[in-house]
């Protein structure tokens, strides 16, 4: 079997550009898709377009390529998109807003871990942690009650990334969770902290 050596073919970047302005719906949602994986600046001006779109599919594609193609003016019309009215886009904005690693994000991203839908708070809960605030933690710890065990989770794994002191014995009660996935995100955030009462409670939760 011969294995061809060719690079894979690349983009047209005009014709996505093209694409993003097009009459298809289909056609806008696939280029948007693609500027989501390519960084190029001139896709910002349509992106932020499309971010106000009537169909809700255009507009979670949009929020996740500027994720990936943002600038100062991106973050602000992401905050300002989080009043949209469908959970999916707002899922893909908290996302956007995590990677664009912007501190204007954390009154929104903190407030949306405490009241949206679960997968709103699932992604709030790592964009935070993304984001790299320690003024998240306090929110954070609020969230490591959360009724769902997945949002829970990534709170752990979020307090790990943060690395601060204060969440290391909230961190160990979550060693006793109901949940498996949560005293496993909990062992893996304690780990994260070069201190002896992390290292013990460590050391039990593995006997």
């Amino acid at each position: 079997m011969t294995v061809s050596s060719d690079p894979p073919e690349l983009p047209n970047i005009e014709q996505l550009l093209a694409d993003l302005e097009a009459e298809g719906t289909l056609r806008r949602i696939q280029a948007t898709r693609l500027f989501a994986e390519i960084e190029e600046p001139r896709a910002i001006k349509p992106l932020l377009k499309l971010l106000r779109a009537d169909c809700p599919l255009v507009r979670v594609s949009a929020a996740y390529a500027l994720g990936r193609n943002h600038n100062a003016f991106v973050v602000e019309a992401l905050i300002q998109q989080m009043d949209d009215w469908n959970g999916y886009v707002r899922k893909g904005v908290v996302w956007a807003l995590g990677n664009c690693q912007d501190q204007r994000a954390l009154p929104v991203l903190m407030e949306a871990l405490r009241q949206d839908i679960d997968a709103v708070r699932l992604w709030s809960a790592g964009a935070l942690g993304t984001l790299g605030s320690m003024d998240a933690v306090p929110v954070l710890l609020e969230a490591l009650e959360d009724p769902v065990a997945a949002v829970r989770a990534n709170v752990c794994w979020a307090l790990g990334k943060l690395g601060d002191s204060r969440a290391i014995e909230p961190l160990i009660e979550r060693l006793d969770d109901e949940d498996l996935s949560v005293q496993q995100d909990a062992q893996q955030a304690l780990s994260q902290f070069d201190r002896e009462d992390a290292k013990e409670a460590l050391s039990y939760a593995m006997l």
